[in-house]
């Protein structure tokens, strides 16, 4: 299998076809990772593709040293953060925010042969978590959305972040920590 770091050469040189298997290689974790930060799957699927434009755009930019994944979700978070930031002073979208609950992230990781009632609580369970991660500081969220949605590793995620390995780590453990104490108050237990 090509590694991100050939396909990226291949796309400097002008290859599209390594720019389609780039996409479908990271098209999925983007946008899990997203959806799991604004739960609204349009706009996950919009900034995905944005993200993805990015990195064709910059390709000339990217220099192959094995950290493709960590600079494509820096892309990625900065663009999350500056819509977010504009999408904050629109107050037609604060008021209608898209829900998505049929498409959610977390209810899919439960797999696809469940019991109504099975389906159900982990809907509930899904949603319970999305309201805890709203609340959750933002390098918080951040941190474990990325490592958790979109299967990077901590250091990753430190590079993602222009953080440290042990800062993020500690901020990966803070933000369980505060999601198992909020999901044990509501009874929830593991």
């Amino acid at each position: 299998m090509i590694d991100d770091d050939q396909l990226m050469i291949a796309i400097q040189g002008g290859d599209s076809q390594a720019y389609s298997t780039l996409v479908d290689r990271h098209q999925q974790p983007l946008v899990n990772f997203f959806f799991a930060n604004t739960r609204d799957w349009q706009f996950a699927e919009d900034l995905t593709q944005e993200t993805l434009l990015r990195v064709y755009d910059q390709a000339w930019d990217y220099l192959p040293t094995g950290r493709f994944r960590g600079w494509m979700f820096r892309i990625a978070r900065n663009l999350l953060i500056d819509n977010i930031r504009r999408r904050s002073h629109d107050a037609l979208i604060r008021s209608v925010r898209g829900t998505g609950d049929e498409n959610c992230v977390l209810v899919g990781l439960a797999g696809d042969l469940r019991s109504p009632h099975d389906t159900a609580d982990q809907n509930e369970l899904a949603g319970i978590v999305r309201e805890m991660l709203d609340l959750l500081p933002e390098e918080q969220r951040l941190t474990f959305t990325l490592h958790h949605f979109s299967d990077l590793s901590l250091p990753e995620v430190a590079d993602i972040m222009h953080s440290s390995t042990a800062t993020t780590k500690s901020r990966l453990r803070l933000a369980r920590e505060k999601l198992q104490e909020k999901l044990t108050a509501r009874g929830i237990v593991q």
